[in-house]
């Protein structure tokens, strides 16, 4: 199975920074630009997170919360222009599916 995994991931003529997770909906990090902006990313959450002080007030938890929320939305878009097109995905996809059957394809 970690093979599959591996040959998967490896499968990048395009040199995508992120791939379509195997199980679910979501992006994996495959190039080391990927990784970096994944790093980033966790940096950035435990930065902020150890910059609350031990009782926070309710507008640093609201600028926290902002922070993090931007954070996400820069990090999906990044893996959006960077990657597959999101979709569901049950498993490794079969190659040339379209052709192994084009009767499918005609309906």
């Amino acid at each position: 199975m970690l093979k599959e995994y591996k040959d998967y991931f490896k499968d990048n003529p395009k040199g995508l920074w992120f791939k379509r997770k195997l199980y679910g909906w979501g992006w994996t990090p495959v190039k080391w630009q990927g990784w970096l902006v994944t790093l980033a990313f966790i940096v950035f959450i435990l930065w902020t997170a150890s910059t609350l002080s031990p009782t926070p007030t309710l507008n640093e938890l609201d600028w926290f919360f902002a922070k993090i929320a931007v954070a996400i939305f820069l990090l999906i878009f990044i893996a959006y222009k960077k990657g597959e097109k999101p979709r569901w995905q049950w498993g490794v996809p079969k190659k040339d599916d379209s052709a192994q059957n084009p009767e499918q394809n005609k309906k």
